[in-house]
């Protein structure tokens, strides 16, 4: 039987970074896709159960 593919953990700056997204209007499935994650990761971090007190991150901006 193969083994099940686990989710990355979460670290405190893709936590603030999931908080910025989802100020935007981002939805989860595409954050999940984005970092790589599961939906449920990002779930967490939505809802407070993973860093509950995390300020989003600033918008970074990319000049070229």
């Amino acid at each position: 039987m193969p083994r099940r593919r686990r989710s990355p953990p979460v670290t405190l700056a893709m936590g603030a970074k999931i908080k910025t997204l989802s100020d935007t209007g981002m939805c989860q499935h595409d954050m999940a896709a984005f970092f790589r994650i599961s939906q449920g990761r990002v779930s967490e971090v939505n809802t407070g159960m993973k860093y509950p007190g995390i300020e989003p991150a600033q918008p970074e901006f990319v000049f070229n």
